[in-house]
């Protein structure tokens, strides 16, 4: 597999492994940022943000749909980081390794990542169906894609 260049948050000690089987050709985030990266798309984001989506900026209102996916691949639990108004950007804990696959949306901004930050149920994010539909489509998206060997 052909890396990108990694700029998301945790890159560097992204050591966890999957859980599950079916991911083990994704061995760590980086494999499974490399897949994504791939995958990410205007149909993926979420749509109060689609006509700001750009390839270069794929990780534009992907954060819940991602740390969900990424939750799924290597356990954990999903954090949020409050905006604001409700509003969370979420992110993963799983095996002592804190990563945000999508916290590219933000430069040159830095988020600050905290222990404190509270849980993000897929229970309540999944409440809005076009979210668990957005999930569902990007799960389907990285099934097809680890079926093609490429990873």
């Amino acid at each position: 597999m052909r890396f990108p260049d990694f700029r998301f948050y945790g890159w560097a000690k992204a050591d966890c492994r999957p859980v599950d089987e079916k991911y083990s050709a994704l061995r760590d985030p980086r494999y499974l940022y490399a897949a994504l990266s791939r995958i990410w798309c205007a149909d993926t984001c979420a749509p109060r943000m689609r006509d700001r989506w750009t390839p270069e900026n794929m990780t534009l209102g992907q954060c819940s749909v991602t740390a969900f996916l990424a939750q799924d691949v290597f356990g954990g639990t999903v954090r949020g980081i409050p905006l604001g108004e409700g509003n969370y950007h979420c992110y993963n804990v799983a095996d002592g390794c804190v990563f945000d696959l999508t916290s590219e949306q933000f430069a040159p901004k830095q988020l600050t990542y905290s222990s404190s930050d509270p849980e993000q149920l897929r229970e309540v994010h999944f409440a809005k169906e076009e979210k668990r539909l957005r999930y569902e489509y990007l799960k389907s998206k990285l099934i097809e894609y680890l079926n093609t060997g490429e990873v």
